[in-house]
């Protein structure tokens, strides 16, 4: 018998004052079986920092033709394809051609995945990635209840999560293009 994917609920207050934006979020992630809680944090971390109307969670794991979020226009365009953790270049530069705009969040050990990976996706105009400090992350993702209740503050390219534990500062490094 296949294993169920997880639901988690999560309600995040989101301060962006980089852009503006000031929302009360409330949804239901799934979180497949095979993944663990510090991916499913950096989706809940990239659909905070790249949070639009449109910006849905796609199947991910479960579907390699779609990423972990992306947004589309009303027509069914996809307009923004983001993919999480640390695809190689082919697979960089196959979501670059199925979109106008291609983000990726890094994290783990990227020292080794960067030098190898982005020299060959440095040409794509459409491409930014960016890296998550695996230290704060990996305190962000223990013990994730599944009720997750988080106020984020992006400012200057930093987050702060706050949660039930406290507050979290997570860096960001921006390896190719920006946000």
């Amino acid at each position: 018998m296949a294993l169920q994917a997880t639901p988690y609920k999560v309600e995040l207050n989101l301060t962006d004052l980089d852009r503006g934006v000031y929302e009360n979020l409330r949804f239901t992630v799934a979180r497949h079986p095979s993944e663990t809680e510090e991916r499913l944090a950096v989706r809940l971390l990239a659909y905070a920092l790249w949070y639009d109307e449109q910006l849905a969670f796609g199947r991910g794991l479960s579907d390699v033709d779609e990423p972990a979020l992306w947004e589309k226009s009303l027509d069914g365009r996809v307009l923004h394809w983001i993919e999480v953790g640390q695809p190689d270049a082919e697979r960089m530069t196959w979501c670059s051609r199925r979109t106008e705009r291609v983000s990726v969040v890094a994290y783990g050990n990227l020292r080794v995945w960067s030098a190898k990976a982005l020299d060959g996706v440095k040409t794509l105009k459409n491409l930014s990635v960016v890296g998550v400090a695996q230290e704060a992350l990996s305190e962000l993702a223990r013990d994730l209840p599944r009720s997750i209740n988080w106020s984020v503050m992006i400012s200057e390219g930093t987050l702060f999560v706050t949660d039930d534990r406290g507050q979290h500062e997570i860096p960001l490094e921006w390896l190719l293009g920006e946000r």
